[in-house]
């Protein structure tokens, strides 16, 4: 009889969420192992498995894999290319929702909003400059409120008031869609941002086997399909 370990730890960025959500149960009838992911943003999860923190898989975008890979943290071999995930405006329901149907319409939109609220995470980090490049940032500095993470952002405006609205990635803001938020829509298409995600086993992997096996799952027909259903295409 093989031993199999108890389960498969992964590491993963928060967009990526709805898809896991979906394929853990989908691997853990096929196979029998327990898939245990813990979410943080792109800069933790470099600081975590470039420390050393035992897990098997680590799911975020390219640039920070590909620096693990040459740090030698994760395998350059059997990664497997999850999609990507766009930005998105997110509004509570029954806020006077913004309009986004072009950069200059969304520019005229901050510059009547109450609040700006968005993530310091990778996705923030591009709101930043499309703010610069709609050359609305210093106009509305004083009322844009960044959080760490995109569940600060959506428990934020979960509570808000008035004229407010964010940022976000798609697949974080249908996340609560059931909650008292919507998706607005996502980012006029000139000035959309995507972020890709790549999943890689790392190299210190305490269940390596499963770990592949789960890799190979989440690149399957079906382990594809489940994500595309969930926002990631």
């Amino acid at each position: 009889a093989v031993e199999l370990a108890a389960e498969v730890r992964v590491l993963s960025a928060g967009a990526m969420q709805p898809g896991l959500i979906a394929s853990a149960p989908a691997f853990r009838k096929e196979a029998g192992q327990d898939i245990k992911v813990t979410y943080a943003i792109a800069s933790e999860l470099r600081k975590r498995v470039g420390g050393g923190e035992v897990a098997d898989i680590l799911i975020a975008p390219p640039p920070v894999t590909g620096d693990l890979v040459k740090a030698g943290k994760v395998s350059g071999e059997g990664q497997v290319a999850l999609g990507r995930v766009g930005a998105g405006v997110v509004a509570r329901n029954g806020a006077p929702l913004p309009n986004i149907s072009s950069a200059e319409a969304l520019k005229r939109s901050l510059l009547d909003a109450d609040s700006v609220v968005y993530n310091r995470a990778s996705s923030g980090v591009y709101i930043d400059s499309m703010l610069k490049q709609l050359g609305v940032f210093e106009q509305i500095g004083a009322k844009l409120i960044r959080y760490d993470d995109g569940t600060a952002v959506m428990h934020h405006l979960m509570q808000g008031r008035g004229r407010e609205f964010g940022f976000g990635g798609i697949t974080d803001i249908l996340m609560y869609r059931d909650k008292g938020l919507q998706l607005v829509g996502p980012l006029p298409e000139e000035i959309q941002n995507y972020t890709s995600y790549t999943a890689a086993l790392i190299t210190a992997a305490a269940n390596p086997d499963a770990a592949k096996a789960f890799l190979r799952y989440l690149g399957s027909t079906a382990g594809k399909a489940l994500f595309m259903e969930n926002g990631i295409k």
